[in-house]
C-alpha cells in the first residue's frame, strides 16, 4: 500500500467554532440541504455521531458516484479538529483501501479562521494515483468549503 498526501489551506471570514459547527458538526443536514446536486443524504449506520460512528454518504444526481462509507475517526469540538475516513464506495474506484481526511480549524486574529485540509489516499498495492482526479477533488471541496460559508454568512443564526 502506498500513502499519497495532499494538503488544502483555505481562509474564511467566519469565525472558526461557527466554521467547525456548519462543516463538520451540522455538515449531515447543511450540505444536502444547499448542495443537493452534490450530496442527497447522509445516513447513519452505526454510532451517535462520536468517533467510530459510520455513516453511509448517497451523493447526488451531479456527482459521478453513488454512495460511500465514512467513518469517523476522532473529534475534538475545543481543539476544532475532525478526522474521517472513507472506507467503502465507488469513491474508492477499486484503486484505494481508503481515503482519510483531517480537518483542522484554525481562529485568526481577524476573527476568522482558516481551514486545513490533509487528504491521506492510501492505495491497493503500487497503483498510481491519476493528479487530474485528485485535483476535480480538490476543486469539488473548495467549492463546498465556499457554498457552506456562504450559507452561513446569509443565515448566521442557522
Amino acid at each position: 500500500m502506498v500513502a499519497i498526501t495532499y494538503d488544502m489551506e483555505v481562509t474564511s471570514s467566519l469565525p472558526a467554532a461557527k466554521m467547525f459547527k456548519a462543516m463538520v458538526l451540522d455538515a449531515d443536514t447543511l450540505i444536502p440541504k444547499i448542495m443537493p446536486q452534490a450530496i442527497k443524504n447522509v445516513e447513519i449506520v452505526e454510532g451517535d455521531g462520536g468517533v467510530g460512528t459510520v455513516k453511509i454518504i448517497h451523493f447526488g444526481e451531479g456527482s459521478q458516484y453513488k454512495s460511500a462509507k465514512h467513518r469517523v475517526e476522532a473529534i475534538d469540538k475545543e481543539n476544532l479538529t475532525h478526522t474521517y475516513s472513507i472506507i467503502e464506495g465507488d469513491a474508492l474506484a477499486g484503486v484505494l483501501e481508503s481515503i482519510t481526511y483531517h480537518i483542522k480549524i484554525i481562529p485568526t486574529e481577524d476573527r476568522g479562521c482558516i481551514c486545513k485540509n490533509r487528504s491521506i489516499y492510501n492505495t491497493k498495492g503500487e497503483v498510481e494515483i491519476n493528479e487530474e482526479k485528485i485535483k476535480e477533488g480538490k476543486e469539488k471541496a473548495m467549492a463546498m468549503f465556499k457554498a457552506i460559508e456562504a450559507y452561513v454568512q446569509a443565515n448566521p443564526d442557522a
